[in-house]
């Protein structure tokens, strides 16, 4: 996938990892870039097209960057009230959101020569943790739909990557105490990796730790 001359779609654009994809794909020369948020007005930014979600606005899109999370605190422990409504919102967000928009635009990749679709994942992909837990199952949920796109998608000539992570110094994780990575050194080494063609792309320590030990003894999910 080549970034530059690229026309880019980018959900969840108004702040932290969306709003730091959103600069570099203007630095990588990114013929057009889309920013997606749910509210328009809070992701003005020079040389972008802020859209509401209106995937008949960005038919020429070539690069669809799944960007958009949350994180609900109603789901810190599985066991705990709320924390199903908590899941139900987090796969509104974390893996329905991506389907829909894969679905919406695979047609549109299609036809521009294939593209590439990003999915923005994480190391809780892989394991779970307290504080987290229905958040883990998402993007579980997340890390299975971004494989099984790129196995239906491939005919097309449609690249489908995974970007794993464990802590960005974002709002989300703001919380969470240890070490973060810049959400600017999270995309370069994603835009980077995306380049390349890597269907998964680890952008840490802990990410490259954690899939290594998922077939240790003990297995890191244990």
């Amino acid at each position: 996938m080549r970034i530059e001359d690229s026309v880019a779609l980018v959900t969840g654009a108004s702040r932290g990892l969306g709003n730091a994809f959103v600069q570099a794909l203007l630095a990588c020369r990114a013929r057009k870039v889309y920013a997606a948020a749910r509210h328009p007005s809070s992701a003005r930014i020079p040389g972008v097209e802020v859209i509401s979600l209106d995937v008949t606005s960005a038919a020429d899109v070539t690069l669809l960057i799944n960007n958009a999370g949350i994180l609900d605190d109603q789901g810190r422990l599985l066991l705990q009230p709320g924390s199903v409504q908590a899941a139900q919102r987090e796969f509104e967000t974390n893996v329905l959101g991506p389907l829909h928009l894969s679905q919406a635009f695979a047609p549109e990749l299609a036809r521009n020569g294939g593209g590439a679709i990003l999915n923005v994942l994480s190391v809780l992909s892989w394991i779970s943790v307290p504080g987290a837990a229905t958040y883990s199952v998402s993007k579980a949920a997340a890390w299975s739909l971004t494989n099984g796109l790129r196995h239906e998608l491939r005919p097309q000539g449609t690249q489908v990557s995974g970007r794993h992570v464990g802590f960005i110094d974002t709002d989300m994780s703001s919380g969470v105490t240890g070490d973060k990575t810049a959400p600017q050194e999270v995309v370069r080494l994603a835009l980077r990796g995306l380049e390349a063609g890597h269907p998964g792309i680890l952008v840490d320590t802990i990410s490259h730790q954690v899939r290594a030990n998922l077939s240790a003894t003990p297995a890191a999910y244990l």
